[in-house]
């Protein structure tokens, strides 16, 4: 759905419309950070360089202009790595790359930020330190986040979109039980304990434990 939305593919019926426009001419209005970057990390490239991919859409000419490189150092310091500027890609934490590829998305000065799993590859600190990140980002652009773990988003989010072939919509940052049932399929039970978790109840056509 969100590689649709960003039109990297087209769906097999139905249309999308962003700000009331169709893709090709809604894209301008996003900003998208995949799941997976599609990069080489040996490949020679530093951080600044890779945020200026994010102005290419927005450049007048064969050149960057100054502005361009104003608005790179704005969201490199709005993302907190200015100061890797100049280090190369492949020589940073997983953490620290994917706040580069938001900072590229921020360079296009988008009105919405899509992320596909964005927090899929990190550890429990850099997911802790990201969220808030984008709770910041989120006073000035809307947020739209993709996520298979309920328990950490659900802590941040303002409201949750659950689709599993049918699409489940409630307001608030609490995903009823009733909402979970029906997309696992079978019967679930929330945990408190630390953080909470969802437990899978024995049901018909499970084997084993």
């Amino acid at each position: 759905l969100l590689k649709c939305i960003v039109g990297l593919i087209k769906p097999d019926y139905g249309s999308i419309k962003i700000m009331g426009q169709d893709v090709k001419k809604g894209r301008k209005y996003i900003g998208y950070v995949p799941q997976y970057p599609l990069f080489d990390r040996d490949f020679p490239i530093s951080v600044e360089e890779v945020v200026l991919l994010g102005r290419l859409g927005k450049r007048k000419g064969f050149r960057y202009s100054k502005q361009d490189y104003e608005i790179v150092s704005q969201v490199l310091k709005k993302v907190e790595i200015y100061e890797l500027r100049n280090r190369q890609i492949g020589e940073l934490s997983g953490g620290e790359r994917q706040r580069v590829l938001v900072a590229r998305a921020l360079a296009f000065e988008p009105q919405i930020l899509l992320l596909d799993e964005p927090t899929a590859s990190v550890d429990e600190k850099f997911e802790a330190d990201f969220y808030e990140l984008l709770k910041e980002l989120n006073q000035d652009i809307t947020i739209l986040l993709i996520s298979h773990d309920l328990s950490a988003v659900s802590r941040y989010v303002k409201n949750i979109v659950c689709l599993n072939r049918t699409l489940y919509h409630q307001e608030g940052r609490e995903i009823s039980p009733d909402v979970i049932d029906k997309l696992y399929n079978c019967p679930v039970d929330l945990i408190a304990h630390g953080v909470p978790h969802r437990v899978l109840k024995p049901h018909d056509g499970v084997v084993g434990q």
